[in-house]
């Protein structure tokens, strides 16, 4: 890519900065942002009678973390998004039977959620490398995100997970039914329309 060294949006900003302070003072509410804005999207979740993953938005403000703030910054968001959910804080998308706290990691969604730091790492890297500057590599950048989304959800979700009351993992063929199958589309929609977001801003802030 043309603008392989050229940094992030939040990098650039973070670097137009008076001081070294204001600097880390961006970079630190960038983080703090995007953890509290993928447990607001969790909460805009919407359960399905044949599987324990419900349907939310966070995925995508995953990617978008990775997209907007790089690889190492993006991570260190969802990072401190899932410490605040295994200290208790209400974080976790709603559920009747998905189990509060650290436990939450140890279920059916526990794959999903602990791939986030990965994934916005994954979709930083290519930001890094300019893939955020385009609508078509963006959305390339975090559809190599979103797969390795699924990729452990569903790896998790059939071999792993156990659920509230202690029963064994489903399956990959199962997992792949209840955990992949139903949110490709829903995802796939989402993603198209997210990642024109930060090729906008990038427009907005008069670079290409």
């Amino acid at each position: 890519m043309s603008h392989a060294a050229a940094g992030t949006l939040v990098q650039v900003l973070s670097a137009r900065g008076e001081s070294p302070a204001i600097s880390k003072a961006i970079k630190l509410a960038s983080v703090v942002f995007f953890a509290v804005l993928t447990a607001a999207s969790a909460q805009v979740s919407f359960p399905l009678p044949f599987t324990q993953v419900p349907f939310t938005l966070q995925p995508m403000v995953v990617l978008l973390a990775g997209l907007t703030l790089g690889a190492r910054l993006g991570a260190a968001s969802q990072i401190a998004y899932l410490a605040a959910g295994i200290a208790g804080l209400p974080v976790w998308a709603a559920s009747a039977t998905l189990a509060p706290g650290a436990l939450r990691l140890l279920g059916p969604t526990g794959g999903y959620l602990m791939s986030y730091p990965f994934a916005a790492w994954v979709t930083g890297r290519l930001a890094e490398r300019g893939f955020d500057r385009k609508y078509v590599t963006s959305v390339v950048a975090m559809a190599a995100g979103l797969v390795l989304v699924y990729a452990c959800g569903v790896t998790w979700l059939g071999l792993l997970a156990r659920d509230a009351s202690g029963s064994a993992a489903t399956g990959l063929g199962r997992a792949l039914a209840s955990g992949l199958l139903p949110f490709v589309v829903p995802d796939a929609i989402k993603l198209l329309a997210a990642a024109g977001i930060v090729p906008s801003l990038w427009k907005l802030a008069g670079r290409p």
